[in-house]
Parts: structure tokens; C-alpha cells; sequence
């Protein structure tokens, strides 16, 4: 296979470097950030990764219309009080900013493992730390990686399409959460947009107005959230969601849950049996034997099991069982010395834009995995224009 890993030096004083581009969590519980190592890809690699995800994300389009004209609904558990909300947001199209396809990859197979659609997280790594670390180090070489231009540019292209250009961006207050909605954020403002950080706890509802209110009592126009939909309805805020009727305008849009979850799996697989880019996934165990069980809403590997030739090879606790599972044809991820990388390939408006890699010392990439820069082989030409 094309694909290396490489041992690498840190760079002098690299977490100051870090923390002076706002990245602070680069060593949060063990190290997250780890530059002793790269992955170096052929150019035909990476070609590979961008015609998947352009194709993969064609196929996620299809499958909502897909979801929506079968009456697929409860295979996601969404409450029948929330359907027309998404139906609506599908049908007017209200705009997707971005997701991130994560992909096994063992040099010859390149394999959709899932769809991050709602929540992705690692894109500022992706984007800007992981490029910089490249511009010290290997100036000469270039990256798969075009995220920041695509961002702002679709930004841009918003500006068209929303009035007035003020865009509130909400997370939780955790670390990690603030500074991916704060790049995004930054993103925005950098396109023309006004823009403002809430705390997602700060969102007020005025129930005789039926609005959402900033902690100033503004009304809330438009609303980027990091946070997912199956909390959004668990915490009964999709009730008001409903009630609102879209004069408020939520980024992501309502439709992204069917694909941020894993019951999208099994649906494209009835779709597109036997595409090269995709596992064979099911909603009960059927004839597989090694199978990733995975629950259909699920965050950072939780609840989910590996089993190979039928024995239980490894598994994660967690709470997100009472949603039910899929169960996915089993992938043998790479083993570069006990680490096991997976392929985050970002989809930023309708393109496909870039990788981050994250690897693992486990089969399942959980909250302890560590993001690893990439490069692409110098032999290889790739041209592309990036100025941050």
C-alpha cells in the first residue's frame, strides 16, 4: 500500500505553536495532538478519498428522499410530531454547511465506516493546525486539505440566500465543542457575517412570541449549533422547534439527523448493494459473522461491539443502547504498530475538501484517539491555493 506512516520530530515549544493558533486541547487526558508521526499519501490516494466522498455524499442526498418516500421514521426513532419538521427542511432545502465521512482505508479497500453529519468535530485540526504543522515542517510538500477556502467561500455564497447576516453560534462550553463553533464562527465573519457566541444553556424560548431569544432578548434569526438532534429531542427542545415553524433557521438543518445516524447505514446499503465504497450493514445480524454492532445514535465509539468469526474482540460501555443497533459488515482497519488509523474526509457545501487522521491503540476509535497530520508524497503533483 501507498499509505505510510512516518516518525516525525515534535517541534520545538509545538504546544505553545498550538495554543497560539487557540488550539488548547491538544493534550486533554494523554496526548490528542500528535505530530511524532505522519501519514503520507499517494496522490492517487488521495484522488481515491475525493471521488468517494463527492460519490458517497450524492448517495446521503438520495437516501433522505429515499427515507422520507418509504416512511422510514421509526427506523430512526424520531417522533412523529418532528417528521414534518424535517420533511419541510429537506423540501426547502435549508443549507448543510458540512459533515465529515469516516472511511477505513487498508491501501486497497476504501470503506464508509460512518457519516459524522450533525456534529462533526476535528475540523480545526483538520484545517488549520494540521496545515501549519505542514508549512514548518515540510514546506516544499502540499496536503489534501482545501477546508478553510471552502468554508468561508460557502459562507459566501450564503450571503445570498440569508437575511439579515447575523448568525448566532452555539455549542456547550466544553473546550473541544467552543473551538470547533468558534473556527466556524470565524469562518462566517471572515465571509461578511456579523456573527456571536452563545452558550447552548443561554438559548431562552419566549413562549408567547414562540421565538428563540438571545440572553439579550433579541430574536434569533438564524442558529449554527454544535449540538446533536437526538439531545435536541430528548431535552423536548424539538417541541419548540415545531412550534417556531423556521423563523428561526437552525445550521445544521433538521434532515442531517437521518444521516448523522447509523440506521442511514443499513438504508444505503439496500440502496446500493455491494458499491465498492460500502459494508454490507443490516438492521438485525442476519449471515454476518464479523460485524462492527453499532448503536444507531452514538458518540465516541459508545456501546459499540467488534466481533470476528463470532467472539467478541472488543467493546465500549455507554448509553446509547435504548435507540437499537445496526449491525456492519466487520473492517480490518491497518495496523501500523499496534495503531489503527481511520480517514475523516470532509464535505464542506457539496465538495468534497480535505482529511484529518485519527488513530487509535483500540479497534474502536473512542475519545482517547489522537490526531496525526498528513502529507501527500512530493512525487506526486497536487496543486491548490491556500492562503489563511
Amino acid at each position: 500500500m501507498d499509505m505510510k506512516r512516518i516518525a516525525a520530530p515534535f517541534r520545538k515549544n509545538w504546544q505553545h505553536k498550538l495554543e497560539n493558533l487557540g488550539f488548547g486541547y491538544h493534550s486533554m487526558e494523554g496526548l490528542y495532538w500528535d505530530e511524532s508521526h505522519y501519514y503520507e499519501f499517494s496522490m492517487d490516494e488521495v484522488d481515491r478519498i475525493e471521488k468517494a466522498t463527492a460519490e458517497l455524499w450524492q448517495i446521503c442526498l438520495e437516501a433522505v428522499d429515499y427515507v422520507i418516500d418509504k416512511n422510514l421514521w421509526d427506523r430512526f426513532n424520531i417522533p412523529e410530531y418532528f417528521r414534518k419538521h424535517i420533511v419541510t427542511s429537506w423540501e426547502e432545502d435549508h443549507p448543510s454547511i458540512y459533515g465529515r465521512f469516516d472511511f477505513g482505508f487498508d491501501g486497497k479497500n476504501l470503506k464508509l465506516l460512518e457519516f459524522n453529519a450533525d456534529t462533526p468535530t476535528s475540523l480545526y485540526e483538520a484545517s488549520v493546525i494540521q496545515w501549519y504543522w505542514l508549512q514548518e515542517m515540510f514546506p516544499g510538500k502540499d496536503q489534501f486539505n482545501s477546508i478553510h477556502e471552502k468554508l468561508v467561500d460557502y459562507w459566501v455564497y450564503l450571503k445570498k440566500y440569508m437575511n439579515p447576516h447575523y448568525i448566532y453560534f452555539a455549542s456547550l462550553t466544553n473546550i473541544e465543542d467552543v473551538t470547533n463553533v468558534e473556527y466556524l464562527r470565524d469562518c462566517a465573519t471572515q465571509a461578511g457575517f456579523e456573527t456571536e457566541f452563545i452558550p447552548i444553556q443561554d438559548i431562552g424560548w419566549a413562549e408567547d412570541i414562540e421565538e428563540f431569544i438571545a440572553t439579550d432578548r433579541s430574536v434569533m434569526e438564524y442558529v449554527f449549533k454544535l449540538y446533536p438532534y437526538e439531545w435536541i429531542l430528548e431535552d423536548g427542545f424539538g417541541e419548540k422547534l415545531v412550534k417556531n415553524n423556521f423563523r428561526s433557521q437552525w445550521m445544521e438543518p433538521s434532515w442531517k439527523i437521518l444521516l448523522s445516524s447509523k440506521a442511514i447505514l443499513p438504508i444505503i446499503w439496500e440502496m446500493y448493494p455491494n458499491h465498492p465504497y460500502l459494508l454490507e450493514s443490516y438492521f438485525e445480524q442476519r449471515t454476518l459473522t464479523s460485524f462492527a454492532k453499532k448503536p444507531i445514535y452514538s458518540r465516541e465509539g459508545a456501546n459499540v461491539s467488534l466481533h470476528k468469526h463470532s467472539v467478541l474482540v472488543e467493546k465500549n460501555e455507554g448509553d446509547y443502547a435504548k435507540n437499537g443497533f445496526i449491525y456492519q459488515q466487520l473492517f480490518e482497519l491497518p495496523n501500523f504498530d499496534g495503531n489503527y488509523p481511520i480517514i475523516g474526509s470532509w464535505i464542506i457545501g457539496q465538495e468534497s475538501a480535505g482529511i484529518g487522521v485519527r488513530e487509535s491503540v483500540n479497534l474502536i476509535t473512542n475519545n482517547q484517539s489522537r490526531f496525526v497530520p498528513h502529507l501527500i508524497d512530493k512525487n506526486k503533483l497536487y496543486i491548490k491555493e491556500k492562503e489563511l
